[in-house]
């Protein structure tokens, strides 16, 4: 019944489907990081303009530090460039100012390390 050239028909066709979806996915891919890389010139363009070297040197450091929030700051800058709200080039000082603003309206996050000597068997009652 199984026809050896119908068998050898079927596997040539599923190996050039199978090769047509990765070679589609790779292009999808590829596409995907050059949109990436073209939005992320574009960000670096728009704040290496606003931005004097202190401040993005200031701001380097943050997003190393803090990620999220240097994120978040990158993001408000750029809006408010787009917005038309920064006239001159922002410096160091501006961009401490404009830090401390974001830090007052984040809720802080209040961390606490509880040590308990019971359980970590440090108390000086056991020694003789």
């Amino acid at each position: 019944m199984d026809d050896p050239e119908l068998e050898k028909i079927r596997k040539q066709r599923l190996a050039q489907m199978q090769s047509q979806f990765q070679g589609g996915d790779a292009q999808s891919q590829k596409k995907a990081q050059e949109q990436a890389k073209a939005q992320e010139d574009a960000k670096n363009s728009i704040l290496s303009q606003i931005l004097d070297q202190s401040a993005r040197a200031r701001l380097n450091t943050l997003m190393l530090g803090k990620p999220e929030k240097g994120k978040m700051v990158e993001s408000m800058l750029i809006r408010m460039a787009q917005m038309g709200q920064i006239g001159t080039k922002i410096g160091e000082t501006e961009l401490i100012n404009l830090l401390e603003n974001v830090n007052s309206q984040m809720p802080q996050s209040k961390s606490s390390v509880k040590f308990d000597r019971r359980r970590a068997a440090l108390d000086s009652d056991d020694e003789f």
